[in-house]
């Protein structure tokens, strides 16, 4: 695992130990950017499954200026940390061990907003309606922002999710990335 273009571009990134984290392919983090960037002047990325940080190591790396990565696992969060130092940039990351909606919770009363929210929970866990909905009511997402839904190939997501438009969707094999507008 690498980071593919940008600032960070050729540094290796270690994967979480173990089998409880599914990291995000090269092939499919390089589409998703390719989607929605490939490079940015500013903004601000959460990923909210963060596993070894990987996704929003490369968003920073490509020009956002802050991601906020939060995972409940211990030997993600240990992964993160070490993933985020390879990058000499610390301070353009928040490191967050919380779960999902909780950490939503917290950001939500610290007054955080975000230009772009990555989704990629475990396989099995996947609600993505219901967290795209938390993400709406509780105005996480600057107007005009994106959501990336990655999910197993038997999820079907909506076109259109209420306060959402969907922009884009491609099937890899067993993953899907399914990309919408919030339209707040």
């Amino acid at each position: 695992m690498r980071v593919i273009s940008g600032e960070f571009r050729s540094r290796f990134l270690k994967p979480v130990p173990g089998d409880k984290t599914r990291p995000t392919t090269d092939k499919v983090k390089e589409s998703i950017f390719n989607m929605i960037g490939p490079y940015f002047e500013s903004g601000s990325f959460l990923d909210l499954f963060a596993g070894s940080g990987n996704v929003g190591i490369e968003a920073v790396s490509r020009g956002m200026h802050h991601a906020t990565l939060v995972d409940k696992q211990y030997a993600a969060i240990k992964t993160i940390k070490e993933n985020v130092a390879v990058t000499k940039k610390q301070d353009n990351f928040s490191i967050i061990k919380s779960d999902a909606n909780l950490a939503l919770n917290k950001l939500s009363q610290e007054g955080r907003t975000f230009d772009i929210i990555f989704l990629d929970p475990p396989y099995k866990n996947q609600k993505m309606v219901d967290h795209a909905n938390i993400i709406k009511n509780l105005s996480l997402l600057n107007s005009n922002g994106i959501l990336i839904c990655e999910t197993d190939n038997s999820v079907h997501l909506e076109d259109n999710i209420s306060g959402y438009k969907l922009i884009n969707q491609k099937n890899y094999g067993l993953t899907v990335v399914t990309i919408y507008k919030f339209l707040g």
